[in-house]
């Protein structure tokens, strides 16, 4: 019984031919936002890796743990990420909140706006009421507190 301890041409080019392909696919705007490999990304990569490995030098068991860990900590990072972005919404609102009844002085396009802050909008970006008109919180530049005698 003769056992081939290589991969034959045939399929050596076909190894190279999926990893191409692969790699191409990565290529087409597939990745997450600013060009960056996604978890579902980095599966794929070792999905790829484990089908094509050479059946005589297999992946060492410390090897498939360290990128076990590695996936690990990308999805532990990515979740802390979304909690961080949904931190920051909730101290807008908070702070979006604090300025009903204070004198803010907004900045609209290129002239300043002072007013009583009359109401305050909910939501991922919120808006104040003043002087009859909604405006992002973020355009806020200065918050006054009437001091009430």
């Amino acid at each position: 019984m003769d056992i081939a301890l290589s991969l034959s041409p045939q399929d050596l080019a076909a190894v190279n031919r999926e990893v191409d392909s692969f790699n191409k696919s990565l290529g087409t705007g597939k990745t997450t936002p600013g060009g960056e490999l996604g978890k579902d990304d980095f599966l794929k990569i070792l999905i790829t890796q484990l089908s094509h490995q050479d059946p005589t030098q297999p992946m060492q068991d410390k090897d498939f743990i360290a990128q076990m860990a590695q996936f690990s900590s990308l999805e532990q990072i990515t979740n802390m990420s979304a909690g961080m972005a949904k931190m920051a919404s909730l101290l807008a609102r908070g702070q979006a909140l604090g300025m009903l009844g204070s004198v803010v002085e907004i900045a609209d396009a290129g002239q300043t706006v002072s007013g009583h802050v009359e109401e305050v909008t909910g939501g991922d970006f919120p808006q104040v009421l003043v002087n009859g008109r909604y405006y992002d919180f973020s355009q806020v530049q200065k918050i006054k507190r009437e001091l009430k005698e």
